[in-house]
């Protein structure tokens, strides 16, 4: 019989993996707390349009990655590629864009793109984020950057990434450097790659993401946004780093950053390493003032970013940093009348906060067996004598030392 395996492009997560992607969420979700956003849970799969309007029919995720299907009913969903889009639906869909901003989310859980696997990036992925929804000020933006340092400095790995930010401008701005971008491209358009021969009709800013080798090189010598910036774009960009600066986040300007969607203006940015190889951006994001209001709703400016946990994961490989697992104090009855108080006691341990295990079955010597094989750092054995005395036997496995203690007492000994 064939060994089944996962889906190309899925994995499991077990053991210190699975202790490293918890830690991520677990992290981000306390520090995002501690800035006032509050989390949401989005549908796994949404209507295509979500994505389809949203992420703009020129990008490769709509183009080549996203899982599309009609279900039974004949409808065309589709499997989340990102949450962003999903988050400013939620908004509209549940009437919370007339009262009440900014909305400040938090959010957490799988994503699914239609990719060549690699390390660090997988067909089923997972992502962190954070969404500012309402709030037009460049404190905003430098806010949402700020709580993204902060989770990597809580995480341990800060020292690993670097923060490159850019603006993308106002709507004039873009429209300037479009056509001095077209001018330049066009020069070139022999030497561009099919699809960016193809962006540069349809979206000439995209071409600036190309991973295109060829492209990489001619892009080195385009012009930048920077000498097309209106006096309002430039002061909401100034506006930002000096909100970092006051923040104490470290950042580096990068005019070639401008995302891979089509929703964003002005701020753009990405938080990068050299730690895993080619994928080398862990967290990133930026302002995407139209976004609700392709989903239905009113303007409303909004900023955030998304991380991939399981590159975040990578970092805390990298550096050492897997949490260790809970080691947890083995219950271990001696005969069938310390089944009954071993039970009490174990749940007993439990609600005290302490992980507490029991074997079903097997003598003493297997039980102990068990006990060492579960990393357990402590023993209580519980015999019909040590009933009788109101007594058990706490075993250090660390130590190898045993000492008797009376029952009432163990929870208190072991919490």
């Amino acid at each position: 019989m064939t060994q089944l395996q996962p889906a190309r492009g899925t994995h499991d997560l077990i053991g210190e993996e699975f202790r490293r992607h918890h830690r991520v969420i677990e992290v981000a979700r306390r520090i995002s707390a501690l800035y006032g956003f509050e989390e949401w849970a989005t549908p796994i799969f949404e209507d295509t349009r979500v994505f389809s309007r949203s992420l703009g029919d020129t990008s490769d995720v709509v183009t080549k990655e996203m899982y599309t299907f009609q279900d039974r009913g004949g409808d065309s969903v589709t499997l989340r590629p990102e949450n962003t889009a999903g988050v400013c639906r939620a908004l509209v869909s549940n009437g919370l864009t007339q009262g009440g901003l900014p909305r400040k989310v938090f959010y957490a859980g799988p994503m699914f793109r239609y990719e060549r696997p690699q390390k660090g990036r997988y067909r089923q992925f997972h992502q962190i984020g954070i969404e500012v929804l309402g709030a037009a000020e460049p404190l905003a933006d430098a806010e949402v950057i700020a709580c993204g340092w902060h989770i990597q400095q809580e995480l341990g790995i800060a020292e690993g990434t670097v923060l490159e930010i850019n603006t993308l401008g106002d709507a004039a701005s873009r429209e300037a450097y479009r056509a001095a971008l077209v001018a330049y491209f066009t020069g070139h358009r022999d030497r561009l790659s099919p699809d960016s021969q193809t962006r540069l009709e349809k979206n000439p800013l995209r071409i600036l993401d190309s991973k295109d080798k060829g492209d990489r090189a001619l892009i080195e010598g385009a012009p930048t946004i920077f000498d097309h910036l209106t006096p309002e774009a430039a002061a909401f960009f100034e506006g930002v780093m000096r909100h970092l600066d006051r923040f104490g986040v470290p950042f580096r300007k990068n005019p070639r950053i401008v995302r891979g969607l089509d929703y964003y203006s002005h701020t753009a940015f990405e938080f990068v390493t050299d730690r895993l190889g080619a994928q080398g951006t862990v967290m990133a994001g930026g302002r995407y003032d139209g976004l609700v209001e392709e989903m239905g709703g009113p303007p409303t400016p909004s900023v955030g970013w998304a991380a991939g946990v399981e590159r975040l994961s990578l970092l805390l490989a990298e550096a050492g940093l897997t949490p260790p697992a809970p080691r947890p104090v083995a219950v271990v009855p001696v005969g069938e009348a310390a089944e009954g108080p071993a039970l009490d006691l174990l749940q007993a341990l439990r609600r005290a906060g302490v992980v507490a295990e029991i074997a079903y079955k097997g003598n003493l010597k297997r039980r102990m067996e068990r006990a060492n094989r579960i990393g357990a750092r402590a023993a209580v054995i519980l015999g019909e004598d040590e009933l009788a005395k109101g007594i058990a036997q706490l075993r250090d496995l660390d130590a190898g030392t045993q000492e008797s203690v009376a029952i009432g007492e163990i929870v208190r000994r072991l919490a």
